[in-house]
């Protein structure tokens, strides 16, 4: 588990306002978000079909003209 050092910063009633962390950990945390994304992406294509060079251009340029009109 990621151990987070971190600050409150309060209002003038003392009321908790913000969160001050190292940038350090800020970038731990969003490599940590960022692969969670990427896995989530990954599992979401995982059964897609698998496409050739030729073949894969040929599909991009259909979805190309059906979106753009061109």
């Amino acid at each position: 588990m990621l151990e987070i050092q971190k600050q409150y910063v309060f209002d003038d009633q003392q009321r908790n306002l913000a969160v001050q962390i190292p940038i350090a950990v800020f970038n731990q945390i969003e490599e940590i978000l960022e692969n969670l994304g990427l896995i989530k992406l990954m599992e979401e294509v995982e059964n897609d079909q698998v496409l050739s060079g030729d073949d894969a251009y040929s599909y991009y340029q259909l979805l190309k003209k059906q979106n753009v009109g061109i």
